[in-house]
């Protein structure tokens, strides 16, 4: 069934990943007014993960912010597939780089580093241009999907302009075998790990269960860790932002690297809370007791 799925939905993609930007904007509006109105994915979800993460905004402000994020979410979805077919100066077209200064710093002394980010913005075409850019070579970490025929075809998305993957259980490894490369590797750090084996912290107003695995490979590797969010100037159109945390991670307490970066993302979603992903389930666990 999932190769039929497959052949099924490939046209569409092509179809939508060659139409024109205005036009695929005018699509996404189409689609809005479908997903919000009419299916009302997930509404209950983000409903409640933005009422919880901003508990003194009026209804009407939890409303906006909420109607803002399924606008972005169709533009997210048929922006990500634009990739498919998009060339790399159309890519170009759609950023401004923002302080890079650094990865510029970081570049010059021949170091590799770690990129540390959320699901904030358009972070899929954010590699394709981040590949482009005369600095370090862009690795991230993906999850292969289970459908062999779709993993390919988001492989095949995500590497054309320059970008390279790292299988989430091969990460360490891949890492020390290319320790000699010139490498940015990115982690989107805002994902659910279990319970116990989470730091435990604050986050958006709730208690959070965050990712430790970019800390502990930054103390492993002994990598300069870097901040970076991609930020919506205006529809389409996106800026990088890059903040150095840390040079040596091995020189901060434990857990204290997984809490600056948290806090940065933290910080960009309430300035921009209509570009991240609030679908997510975020807080469908519990600390465990002790």
């Amino acid at each position: 069934m999932g190769a039929i799925a497959y052949y099924l939905v490939l046209p569409f993609i092509y179809l939508v990943s060659y139409l024109p930007f205005r036009v695929l904007y005018l699509l996404s509006d189409v689609m809005y007014l479908f997903v919000y109105r009419v299916l009302r994915y997930r509404k209950g979800v983000v409903t409640s993960n933005l009422e919880r993460s901003f508990p003194n905004k009026s209804g009407d402000e939890i409303d906006a912010i909420r109607r803002g994020f399924y606008r972005y979410l169709c533009d997210l979805i048929l922006e990500t597939l634009k990739t498919l077919t998009i060339t790399p100066a159309a890519v170009r077209e759609h950023f401004s780089p923002g302080d890079m200064s650094p990865f510029e710093h970081f570049f010059e002394k021949k170091q590799s580093v770690i990129i540390v980010m959320g699901h904030l913005g358009n972070w899929e075409l954010c590699g394709a241009y981040f590949a482009q850019l005369p600095i370090h070579q862009l690795y991230v970490i993906y999850h292969p999907l289970a459908n062999r025929q779709f993993d390919a075809l988001f492989y095949k998305m995500r590497t054309r302009c320059g970008l390279r993957l790292y299988a989430m259980k091969e990460t360490f490894k891949r890492m020390v075998e290319d320790r000699d490369k010139l490498t940015a590797t990115a982690f989107i750090a805002d994902q659910t790990p279990p319970p116990s084996k989470a730091h435990w912290m604050t986050f958006l107003n709730q208690d959070t269960a965050v990712f430790k695995g970019t800390e502990a490979l930054a103390r492993k590797l002994d990598l300069p860790v870097i901040y970076m969010a991609v930020i919506r100037e205006r529809r389409g159109h996106y800026r990088l932002q890059s903040e150095l945390l840390v040079e040596h991670p091995n020189e901060l307490p434990e857990n204290a690297l997984t809490e600056m970066h948290t806090r940065r993302l933290e910080r960009d979603i309430i300035a921009y809370p209509e570009t991240w992903l609030w679908t997510h389930r975020r807080w469908k666990h519990q600390r465990p007791a002790g």
